[in-house]
């Protein structure tokens, strides 16, 4: 049997959790376990991938509802509702089942779960299409098929298409602009075959957006620290400033203090199927010169009153 999950508890909200408080728990935790942030931890990888499983599961609203109603086999509701629909809508018409006793869902392992009915249902792995109650075919719907997506942060400025391999099959997908890391992606029917001639499974792709080291992503807007010379900190100026859509000169105030955020507005990212641009947050740096020449020399001993 498997062992039990508790999604909630993996990215520490609670069962009330609203989708804003399931995404930022979800970011705090996918930056503090990222690969990019631990490499070569073990652990931390494999608390990065359940953090990631966890978000993907409650972030999908059916997913969410399945999993609070069948615990770890929310993967098969839709074989198990299809089965106690095809039996008039409730086993025995007592909320049993046609092995006898009682299957409820329990995290704590206290009697029987809904895998032992699986168990029993489908003997073992899912069972056969011709298996069932009173040797009667059934048809039950395939299962579901995850994969992973590696783009860069260049690929979702715009709506961007490939051509995935997936099972064998080739599937043409489009990567939606501003798609965030550990977002993940349904393609309704496009899983694994059906049973008895029922409806194939989805697919559910998940993706892995790199972004480069010297951004910060939260959301659309993106934060970097911008190194400027001492003198245009200090006389004003302008300074070029690379941003993901191309470089651009950025206006220095006078006597800018070292630290100053400063923002870009619409700089950023493109939003998630909501329109518009994230901003750009510079985090400007004082750079000092190298060398001072003997002028530069003086002129600073002479400010300083030496």
């Amino acid at each position: 049997m498997a062992q039990f999950i508790d999604y909630y508890q993996t990215l520490g909200v609670d069962k009330s959790a609203d989708e804003k408080q399931l995404k930022k728990a979800f970011r705090k935790l996918a930056r503090k376990y990222h690969p990019d942030v631990a490499p070569d931890d073990a652990a931390a990888e494999r608390k990065f991938k359940e953090v990631n499983e966890a978000y993907a599961v409650l972030s999908d609203p059916e997913k969410r509802k399945k999993y609070d109603k069948y615990g770890k086999d929310w993967e098969h509701a839709d074989a198990f509702e299809q089965a106690r629909q095809q039996q008039g809508g409730g086993f025995g018409g007592g909320g049993g089942n046609p092995f006898g006793g009682q299957y409820t869902y329990s995290s704590g392992g206290e009697g029987a779960d809904f895998s032992d009915f699986f168990r029993d249902m489908f003997g073992g792995a899912g069972g056969a299409a011709g298996a069932g109650f009173g040797g009667r075919g059934r048809s039950f719907r395939g299962r579901d098929v995850e994969a992973e997506l590696r783009v860069d942060l260049s690929d979702i400025l715009e709506d961007n298409k490939q051509v995935l391999n997936v099972g064998g099959k080739q599937l043409r997908v489009t990567i939606p602009k501003g798609v965030e890391d550990g977002q993940t992606l349904r393609l309704r029917g496009q899983g694994n075959p059906g049973a008895g001639g029922g409806p194939a499974g989805d697919l559910y792709i998940t993706f892995r957006v790199s972004t480069p080291q010297e951004y910060r992503r939260e959301g659309a807007d993106l934060y970097k620290v911008q190194d400027v010379d001492l003198y245009t900190m200090l006389l004003g100026g302008k300074t070029t400033v690379q941003t993901p859509t191309g470089a651009v000169n950025f206006p220095i105030a006078e006597n800018t203090e070292n630290g100053k955020r400063v923002r870009l507005k619409g700089k950023g990212l493109p939003k998630y199927k909501s329109g518009g641009n994230g901003d750009l947050y510079l985090d400007l740096r004082v750079k000092l010169p190298e060398k001072l020449n003997s002028e530069e020399k003086a002129a600073f001993s002479k400010l300083a009153g030496r």
